[in-house]
């Protein structure tokens, strides 16, 4: 089953919340973010090239205007490839583990794997954020010395930012799938 619902992120912009379910105990959550937008993109280079066309006319060498192409292509090149992210995915799977794939503008994607028997709980955290109180989701990691103490706090949908309600709804589905998890392995 997979259904799709639109949020917004913590400065308002649209977030598209796409959940599918595999089984009762093996869940996708994924995150899309706007795309780049071409008015911003054409800002920024124009910014730019009028820029090295006003020192153009000052020092009349054409080495600036090369430098400026050369530098806008190259920036953006590396915002696509190193920040912009289109899309964040949580897979969880009860018997297996936790699965963060963060899907670059450029195609590149990056992902990280948590097994199951070294994650203690999943929260909804806050923190202050310019001047603001945000909620993320994040993963609480079993300490391997001491299962009772927290070794590490691994935050979840880093990029899309997304509001408290969007929040709440992955929280809820984790907690099932972790409480059932919980269970299977208590019993003999």
């Amino acid at each position: 089953m997979e259904d799709e619902k639109s949020y917004s992120d913590i400065c308002g912009g649209r977030l598209a919340l796409r959940r599918r379910y595999y089984s009762p105990y093996c869940r996708e959550f994924g995150l899309s973010s706007a795309r780049l937008s071409l008015r911003s993109l054409t800002a920024v280079t124009c910014a730019v090239w009028l820029a090295a066309y006003g020192l153009f006319t000052l020092c009349e060498n054409s080495m600036i205007l090369s430098a400026a192409i050369f530098i806008t292509i190259i920036g953006l090149l590396g915002y696509l490839h190193f920040v912009k992210i289109d899309q964040e995915t949580l897979l969880i799977i009860d018997s297996l583990g936790i699965q963060m794939t963060s899907s670059y503008a450029s195609g590149k994607e990056s992902t990280t794997f948590i097994e199951m028997d070294k994650v203690k709980d999943i929260i909804i955290n806050e923190a202050i954020y310019m001047q603001k109180v945000i909620y993320y989701l994040c993963i609480l990691l079993k300490d391997p010395a001491k299962p009772q103490e927290i070794s590490q706090v691994v935050p979840v949908f880093q990029s899309a930012k997304p509001r408290l309600d969007c929040l709440i709804e992955v929280y809820r589905s984790c907690q099932e799938i972790l409480a059932h998890q919980k269970a299977t392995s208590t019993s003999p």
